[in-house]
């Protein structure tokens, strides 16, 4: 049967070179998808690995408008009452706080200093932004990948009157890693409720890159106009102590063993006014990153069942006309007495030989093709979502700034390998396909007499 199964497929080089061509189209098709599949779940794990297992505690902006400028009032002792729970594992809280540059200057652009009014370039002349946190590493900014640490070490709970600052920021006042500054409260601030007058020197412990996707109205929305800072000295600058500040926000992050939905649940059990605060989980801080990665999925998802349902049809058809054309032949092999059986191995042999170069020469047409296909569909959804995006901001007039473009950021390119596994993967489903579709092809002639096939001349 090998040898007939083979001297037919040489044979019809015609017929066998179209069959080819189609499976190795939808095998290229299937593995491409599946590809791009693991590849988006890879940037996901890679993106969310901070923060699948962790929930953010923020104001419930509906009854609780926050501090005067619009930050949040979260109570520090209801952030000590979370963190106790046996569940939480660690957690991560943030100060906003404003204030001034003594003997330095900040960054401006062109539309930063047309945009102001005089009163507020003489009010905020040498105004930073000041994100005070207990552990840098776990920023939101820094997870979100905003911001990265290009040099030095990020900040701990244990560090006092420590900063990072931008490159940029440092480059322009000629500044470095263990080098002093010195920041004063800014007392036209709307969040400086004390009148606060504080001086505070600050070292430089590290240095961090990033730059604003989206535009800005003013220069502290700049990414190089803030500096990352420890809780005390964020809280300083307002008259505070990290006892009496009130917070922007806390993240806790839950024990690997424990179920985050329940977590949850146990801590809105705690003697907290919970008319106040929302605790969402931390990944649905990125609508955006997850918009991408679900249309992602979906059209990869139709993509390989569109390449296995068209490689279905296409090959039964095809199948259809060349066991019609085979009439005689199996009505001579049913005559000689050869089994149903053993015709049909016969046949599956013939498409195993067709089907072996064809996912052979598919592999490799994957590998060229896989990287510029998904990046392809990559940029078509990531671009549909930006002008979603752009058409929010414009209705809503979202300023600009880190917190901003971290919640509206999505993939920006996908790593996309053939791995072996998912070759085998598309040899499998894809042989499913065709079995099928040589069992519907042949089984109408196989049912039929010798004299019936000899006869039949549909």
């Amino acid at each position: 049967m090998i040898k007939n199964a083979f001297a037919y497929v040489t044979r019809k080089s015609l017929k066998s070179i179209i069959i080819l061509l189609v499976i190795t189209a939808m095998s290229t098709l299937c593995l491409i998808s599946l590809s791009i599949k693991d590849a988006t779940n890879r940037a996901s794990k890679e993106t969310f690995g901070n923060i699948t297992n962790s929930f953010s505690m923020e104001i419930n902006r509906r009854v609780n408008f926050g501090t005067p400028r619009g930050g949040g009032n979260i109570k520090g002792q209801d952030i000590k009452k979370i963190a106790e729970s046996k569940d939480i594992d660690s957690y991560v809280k943030r100060i906003n706080s404003v204030a001034d540059l003594v003997d330095n200057d900040i960054i401006e652009t062109q539309k930063t200093l047309s945009g102001q009014s005089p009163e507020r370039a003489k009010n905020f002349k040498r105004t930073v932004m000041l994100t005070g946190v207990n552990d840098s590493s776990k920023e939101n900014n820094f997870i979100s990948g905003a911001y990265k640490l290009s040099s030095g070490e990020h900040l701990n709970e244990n560090d006092k009157n420590k900063i990072l600052m931008h490159k940029d920021l440092a480059e322009k006042n000629n500044l470095k890693i263990g080098d002093k500054i010195k920041i004063k409260s800014n007392l036209f601030d709307a969040d400086n409720e004390k009148g606060a007058n504080e001086i505070v020197e600050v070292e430089i412990k590290g240095l961090f890159d990033g730059h604003n996707e989206g535009g800005v109205t003013a220069a502290q929305e700049l990414y190089e106009n803030t500096l990352i800072t420890d809780l005390d000295t964020a809280a300083k600058v307002y008259g505070n102590t990290e006892d009496t500040a009130v917070y922007q926000d806390a993240t806790f992050f839950v024990k690997g063993d424990k179920n985050l939905d329940k977590v949850i649940k146990n801590i809105e059990k705690l003697d907290i006014d919970w008319k106040q605060y929302n605790l969402i989980k931390s990944s649905n801080n990125y609508p955006a990153l997850q918009q991408s990665i679900s249309g992602i999925y979906k059209i990869a998802d139709k993509l390989f069942a569109g390449s296995l349902l068209f490689a279905c049809v296409t090959v039964s058809l095809l199948l259809f006309l060349w066991m019609n054309a085979r009439k005689k032949e199996i009505a001579i092999l049913l005559s000689l007495g050869i089994s149903k059986a053993k015709i049909f191995g016969q046949f599956v042999i013939e498409l195993v030989f067709v089907s072996i170069p064809a996912f052979i020469g598919s592999y490799f047409l994957a590998v060229y093709t896989a990287s510029m296909i998904g990046n392809n569909i990559l940029s078509k959804v990531t671009g549909t979502i930006a002008k979603q995006i752009a058409k929010q901001s414009a209705s809503s007039q979202l300023g600009g700034g880190a917190e901003v473009d971290g919640f509206n950021k999505t993939l920006t390119s996908l790593e996309i390998n053939i791995s072996p596994k998912l070759m085998i993967y598309v040899v499998l489903f894809m042989s499913i396909a065709l079995i099928i579709s040589l069992l519907v092809s042949s089984l109408r002639n196989l049912k039929k007499s010798p004299k019936e096939l000899l006869i039949d001349t549909k």
